[in-house]
């Protein structure tokens, strides 16, 4: 009986079959990630780059009507400089296009305007806690003034905890979420904010003020208040 021959494969050649095989698909890949790498590359060193530089130059206008107060020349600007809705609309995007919302978003507020308030405030967000906790809090009277109190208590909470270095300011956004929720009727839930207040800045001008709300709210209902 004969024996069959085993033929002993050669793993290099095995290798080259299969980059035979697969050569011009995986090159069509690698083709692709160094075409995708290379625009991305691209787009940020000569079109992000340039765009994010010339809108951090050309702000500092808005600036300076928001250091003036001039509410109303932040958003539409003054006729020969365009404000923070022109700025938005061309530069949206880069950094200095979430500054100008903040801007916007504050000055709305001081204008009254409460709905336009909260459309630039919550696309506003920074690393920057001391501007953050200021931003968060003017949402939370924006909600306010609007009537939405269940959205106002969370940007006052979320304000609150934002920079808690700043122990009168995350007081006081505490302070008005206490204040919101206990007109709601949820007088546990107002007990346990304005417990928090003590607890969290105890060396607030709140802290020191709280103590007659937490003592109204804990005082149990009896036939003698009843209707009072």
């Amino acid at each position: 009986m004969e024996h069959a021959t085993t033929v002993e494969k050669d793993p290099l050649l095995e290798v080259e079959n299969v980059w035979s095989k697969y050569q011009k698909p995986v090159l069509s890949i690698a083709g692709i990630v160094i075409v995708v790498v290379g625009g991305w590359f691209g787009y940020n060193k000569f079109i992000k780059e340039p765009n994010d530089l010339k809108a951090a130059d050309e702000i500092y206008h808005i600036q300076e009507f928001f250091a003036k107060d001039s509410s109303r020349k932040v958003i539409d600007g003054d006729g020969t400089v365009k404000g923070a809705l022109s700025f938005i609309s061309k530069y949206g995007g880069t950094p200095s296009a979430n500054l100008a919302h903040y801007y916007a978003g504050i000055s709305y507020l001081k204008l009254g305007e409460f709905s336009k308030a909260v459309d630039h405030l919550k696309e506003f967000n920074t690393s920057a806690k001391q501007v953050q906790i200021v931003a968060s809090g003017a949402l939370g009277d924006a909600y306010s003034e609007l009537g939405k109190k269940d959205e106002a208590i969370e940007s006052y909470k979320k304000a609150a905890s934002v920079f808690l270095k700043d122990e009168a300011l995350s007081a006081e956004y505490l302070f008005r979420a206490a204040a919101l929720t206990e007109t709601m009727g949820k007088s546990k839930e107002a007990l346990e904010l304005y417990k928090s207040i003590k607890e969290k800045f105890p060396t607030s001008d709140k802290a020191r003020t709280v103590d007659k709300y937490i003592y109204r709210l804990s005082v149990e209902p009896n036939d003698l208040s009843i209707g009072k």
